[in-house]
C-alpha cells in the first residue's frame, strides 16, 4: 500500500513542505533512508542522516530548521514520535488480523466466546472464562478457568494466564509471558525449611495494559495484584504478589518489583532497576537504569543509583567517588604533616 504526502499529514496532523504528492511504501530508520521510504527525525544527533540519506519523506517537529540543502519532502509536527506511531499502525492495518477457531484449540464447559475471535492450534481456554469480542489467542497460549478477557486484547503464542485472571480491554500479553503464577510467600518451619504460603488473589489487568514477553506477574497472597490503565511492561520484568502499579506507568527491561510495593501513576522506570517491597513510589517518578531502591519515594522526584537517591544528590555523591582516590591521597598527606 502507498501513501502520498498529503495523506500522511492528514493521518498525523502534519504540515507538508515540498512535494505533497510524493509517494512512499514502507516505513524505514532514518540511517537506512531510501527512495519509496518515510522516516523520522526523533533525536538531533542523527540530524546528518536527514541530509545524507535519501528518504522521500522525512517527519520532523514544527521548529525544526535545516542547514543544508534538503532533497526530502518533509512534515512537521509537533511530536514526531506519536506520529510515527499513528503512521505505523495505518501500515500494519495492511495485514488483515486472523479470525476463526482452529479445530485443534480446545475450549472449557461454559465458557462464553465473543464475535471475532480468533483461537490458534493448540490454544486452550478454561472452563467458566468470559472472553470478548475480537480477541485473538494465538497457538499454544493457555488460558486458566474463571478468566475474564476483554473486547479488542491479543493473547500472543505461548503466553499463560493462571485461573482467575481479569483481563481489560485492548491489553496485549506477548508471547511467553506469566500472569497469575504463584507470588513468593513462605514462612520458615523453625527447622530450617519453609512452609509455603497458599496464594489465593488473583491478578488485575486494566484497559490498555501491555505485558512484555516473558514477563511474570505474580498473584495477590489475598485481594489482588493490579495494573491500572495504560500500564507498560517491557520484556523480563517481575512484577510480585500485590504489588499495584498506577495509570500509564511504564517499565523497561528487567524490572524487578518486590510484594506489596505501591507505583504511582505515569512513572518511568528504567532497566534493571530493583524496588524493595512495600514501599510507595509516588506519582510522576523517573527510576534510572540499574537504581536499587530501598526506601519510599515523594512524587515528582528523579532518583538513581544503589541505593537510589535524589538526582542532584546522587550526582554529588558520584563526583565525590570518582575523586576518592585524590581525596584519599590529600587526606594521608595532611595526616602525616600532624
Amino acid at each position: 500500500m502507498q501513501y502520498t504526502a498529503k495523506e500522511i499529514a492528514a493521518l498525523i496532523k502534519g504540515t507538508v513542505e515540498g512535494d505533497e504528492n510524493t509517494r512512499v511504501w514502507k516505513p524505514c530508520i532514518i540511517e537506512e533512508g531510501e527512495e519509496g521510504g518515510i522516516t523520522f527525525l526523533g533525536n538531533p544527533k542523527y540530524t546528518h542522516y536527514v541530509y545524507e540519506k535519501q528518504a522521500s519523506i522525512v517527519i520532523v517537529r514544527h521548529d525544526f530548521v535545516p542547514e543544508q540543502e534538503i532533497h526530502s519532502t518533509l512534515i512537521r509536527v509537533d511530536n514526531p514520535y506519536m506520529a510515527v506511531a499513528k503512521l505505523l499502525h495505518a501500515f500494519n492495518k495492511r495485514s488483515k488480523p486472523p479470525k476463526g477457531r482452529s479445530w485443534r484449540s480446545s475450549v472449557g464447559r461454559g465458557t462464553k466466546l465473543g464475535k471475532d475471535c480468533y483461537l490458534g492450534p493448540y490454544a486452550v481456554v478454561g472452563r467458566h472464562c468470559r472472553i470478548g469480542n475480537n480477541v485473538k489467542i494465538y497457538p499454544n497460549a493457555t488460558i486458566g478457568d474463571n478468566v475474564v478477557i476483554g473486547d479488542d486484547t491479543i493473547i500472543y503464542a505461548g503466553a499463560k494466564v493462571y485461573e482467575g485472571i481479569e483481563i481489560g480491554r485492548r491489553c496485549i500479553l506477548h508471547a511467553g509471558c506469566v500472569v497469575g503464577s504463584d507470588g513468593f510467600g513462605f514462612a520458615p518451619d523453625g527447622n530450617g525449611g519453609w512452609n509455603k504460603i497458599d496464594q489465593i488473589g488473583n491478578v488485575i489487568l486494566e484497559d490498555d495494559v501491555e505485558v512484555g514477553a516473558n514477563t511474570c506477574i505474580d498473584r495477590a497472597a489475598m485481594k489482588s495484584t493490579i495494573l491500572h490503565e495504560g500500564v507498560k511492561v517491557d520484556n523480563l520484568c517481575q512484577i510480585a504478589h500485590n504489588v499495584v502499579i498506577g495509570r500509564h506507568t511504564a517499565m523497561a527491561s528487567q524490572v524487578g518489583i518486590a510484594g506489596s510495593c505501591k507505583v504511582g501513576e505515569e512513572c518511568i522506570i528504567a532497566g534493571q532497576a530493583g524496588l524493595v517491597g512495600h514501599i510507595t513510589v509516588g506519582d510522576h517518578v523517573t527510576i534510572g537504569a540499574q537504581s536499587g531502591v530501598t526506601h519510599s519515594v515523594p512524587s515528582d522526584q528523579t532518583i538513581f543509583g544503589s541505593p537510589a537517591m535524589e538526582a542532584s544528590k546522587r550526582r554529588k555523591v558520584e563526583v565525590l567517588v570518582r575523586n576518592i582516590e585524590r581525596l584519599a591521597e590529600r587526606i594521608e598527606k595532611l595526616e602525616k604533616k600532624q
